[in-house]
């Protein structure tokens, strides 16, 4: 619910309308009801975006739009962030929460789950390059990465699943066989698609069971 819709009266707080946006009450105790329904509180919230091109991810930047910039007013929470990063020119799913444990399961190192991208490049795909992305590239600089699934979709165009996120890196793999990107969409992370009815820009909250999907390996 937006501020807009508490200054007109909208939101009841037990047999209380307020029109007040400041106006505090107890999650645990207290009925909230937005144009007579009952609102389920959550502690937390998760969000799916469907990120479009040319915006960060990051919570602020002074000279460039930002992911929360983006967020429709009723998504925005204290201290919601993005979980990982898209690079600005990157689109398709992201996660937005303010549950920092959640975030550090989806991301940590130590984890093993999957994030599936849609690579369009600027040259055509060898099936060779299949077993040498699932023995492990070894970038320029010889930071070598971790096993990856290669699915050559079409002659310029692939399915990559990693399980990590160096700087740059679906870039910095395909630059090393001589390819370069030129379009990268993320399409999944664990079990769960970006939902096919989620425009770019667009976001929704996430269900319990995808929550579930976000996590599995």
């Amino acid at each position: 619910m937006s501020k807009t819709q508490i200054h007109r009266g909208k939101v009841r707080v037990g047999d209380t309308v307020v029109s007040d946006p400041s106006y505090l009450f107890d999650p645990e105790a207290d009925e909230v009801f937005y144009k007579g329904e009952k609102v389920n509180y959550s502690e937390h919230v998760y969000i799916v975006m469907n990120k479009p091109k040319g915006v960060l991810c990051a919570t602020e930047d002074k000279n460039q739009k930002t992911v929360l910039d983006i967020l429709p007013q009723e998504f925005l929470r204290k201290n919601i962030f993005p979980v990982g990063r898209l690079d600005k020119d990157t689109t398709g799913l992201l996660i937005l929460t303010d549950d920092g444990q959640f975030a550090h399961k989806c991301i940590a190192p130590s984890k093993t789950v999957g994030k599936t991208y849609s690579v369009v490049l600027d040259g055509e795909l060898s099936p060779d390059l299949v077993d040498l992305f699932k023995n492990g590239i070894t970038l320029a600089d010889d930071t070598v990465c971790k096993p990856a699934k290669l699915e050559i979709i079409d002659k310029n165009v692939a399915e990559l699943t990693i399980t990590e996120g160096k700087y740059h890196q679906i870039k910095r793999m395909f630059g090393t066989v001589g390819l370069g990107v030129v379009e990268l969409k993320r399409i999944k992370i664990g079990l769960f698609d970006l939902p096919e009815n989620l425009q770019e820009g667009e976001c929704r909250m996430l269900s319990e069971s995808e929550k579930l999907d976000l996590l599995a390996t």
